[in-house]
């Protein structure tokens, strides 16, 4: 009795359709042209190299998540306190036939 493995089944070759062989080449669209020249011209690709790399970068709140948590916590906390602030002094006033 062997110990070797089954070889590997080859499935039949498919035949694909003629469209998913000889694609179609992509349209000239708007963007594709000015993706085009912005290629052509060296100071705008090396600009457009530069934005993807700042957009590559890590943000702050990814890099320090505790800081920024807590100072979230107090925008929100100071925020939402004005608000209510502001919102019981406009109850006073309304109440006192002020406004």
């Amino acid at each position: 009795m062997s110990t070797t493995p089954p070889s590997h089944q080859h499935r039949p070759r498919v035949d694909l359709p003629d469209w998913m062989r000889n694609p179609e080449p992509p349209r000239r669209t708007l963007g594709r042209r000015l993706s085009d020249l912005v290629d052509g011209v060296p100071a705008l690709a090396a600009t457009r190299r530069r934005l993807w790399a700042w957009r590559g970068r890590t943000r702050f709140s990814e890099r320090h998540p505790v800081v920024s948590a807590i100072a979230s916590f107090v925008v929100v906390a100071v925020v939402a306190t004005a608000l209510v602030v502001g919102t019981l002094y406009l109850f006073h006033k309304i109440r006192q036939h002020e406004i």
